[in-house]
């Protein structure tokens, strides 16, 4: 395992999450030519909710929040079009901690990563929103609802981006478990713990104080932590030690 000094890791790690902006800020840039209809498809969940009440458009409360509000589609988009090259930086960063045979990972780590994230954002923006919004708008049905693009650009990028960094959790613990951190049998044993801290976490991110959401949120997480015993099982140096093992004899 080659070895780096603590300044040779900031160095590396600086180069990395410099990379990193300059490919999120140029996916940015490339976004803002289509901000109208990213805008348009980020809107959609809200307008779907809204029309039975006559609302056809969100609100502006000054004349350059529309302008920031763009701003921020772009970078969201910009995140998620350049998130294969972003998390290629993190196992650039990663692999020379690794060993050789362990760096064999590469492939499988980028394309797991990827669809990981992909897949939070995509259940958020599909699943999670739209019950969320439904239940916000039916509990202040006697109300006129006048939502400003602010407020709801900062929900969607909490539900979305928080969905899409939870479901990160098997990657997470393939990394501690190679690392003989965590094994399987200790993620068992504190399973009660684990679905308590889901619920926490659930919680903090539901958009929605109710149940239904909370449990919308913690039941990807549920599974993603049984997907992740198992993997923890498979990478711990334990088990493939034994593995080796037994191509040996």
């Amino acid at each position: 395992m080659p070895s780096m000094s603590f300044l040779e890791h900031l160095e590396e790690l600086r180069t990395r999450i410099f990379h990193s902006l300059v490919a999120v800020a140029a996916g940015m840039g490339i976004c803002w030519w289509y901000h109208e209809a990213l805008f348009g498809f980020m809107q959609k969940p809200i307008l779907d909710v809204l029309r039975p009440h006559g609302v056809e458009k969100l609100v502006v409360l000054t004349p350059t929040e529309a302008f920031n509000l763009y701003l921020k589609v772009s970078a969201l988009a910009g995140l998620f079009v350049t998130s294969p090259y972003v998390l290629y930086q993190v196992w650039l960063f990663i692999s020379p901690g690794l060993y050789r045979r362990e760096k064999r990972y590469a492939v499988p780590f980028l394309f797991s990563t990827v669809f990981l994230f992909f897949a939070g954002g995509y259940f958020g923006y599909r699943a999670v929103f739209p019950a969320a919004l439904k239940f916000l708008i039916a509990i202040g049905s006697q109300f006129t609802p006048m939502i400003t693009v602010h407020e709801y650009t900062d929900l969607f990028l909490t539900v979305i981006l928080g969905l899409g960094l939870v479901f990160e959790m098997p990657i997470l613990i393939f990394f501690l478990a190679l690392m003989g951190v965590v094994s399987a049998g200790w993620m068992w044993r504190n399973i009660r713990y684990a679905i308590l801290g889901i619920f926490i976490v659930a919680g903090a991110l539901a958009p929605t104080p109710d149940i239904s959401s909370m449990c919308i949120f913690a039941a990807p997480m549920l599974a993603l932590y049984v997907l992740s015993i198992g993997i923890a099982w498979f990478v711990h140096p334990t088990q493939r030690k034994a593995r080796e093992a037994r191509k040996s004899s």
